[in-house]
């Protein structure tokens, strides 16, 4: 019954291994620098760290001369009823290799608002 136990185990540590070493494969480009999503995770976990408050979602992401620029939405306030929960959206700034150099808050609003309509389609 051990060395049953024992290789269950074993199959299942490799198991868990192979999927790391997969997930790791395609998170970096050929290069070695990170894929696009790894960036994203960067920044949303970076984001969490420094601030405290939960990153919801990316609103915007773009690769840039000096590396990777998103916008990231995040939960600022949490309300009763959840429509009334402050967020705010982050510009966050990464390095070509995913690690954050900068952010700073460009935008508070309620989550059940939009934003106004412009006129002149701007």
């Amino acid at each position: 019954m051990s060395n049953t136990k024992n290789t269950q185990e074993s199959q299942s540590s490799q198991k868990s291994q192979d999927s790391q070493n997969s997930r790791k494969s395609t998170d970096n480009t050929a290069d070695g620098r990170p894929s696009p999503m790894e960036v994203l995770r960067q920044a949303r976990g970076q984001l969490e760290e420094l601030t405290g408050m939960t990153a919801e979602s990316v609103s915007s992401f773009e690769q840039t001369e000096h590396g990777w620029a998103l916008e990231v939405e995040v939960l600022e306030l949490e309300r009763v009823p959840d429509t009334m929960s402050l967020m705010a959206s982050y510009q966050v700034e990464l390095d070509g290799n995913g690690q954050l150099t900068g952010y700073r808050r460009v935008r508070r609003y309620e989550r059940g608002r939009s934003d106004p309509r412009r006129s002149g389609g701007h």
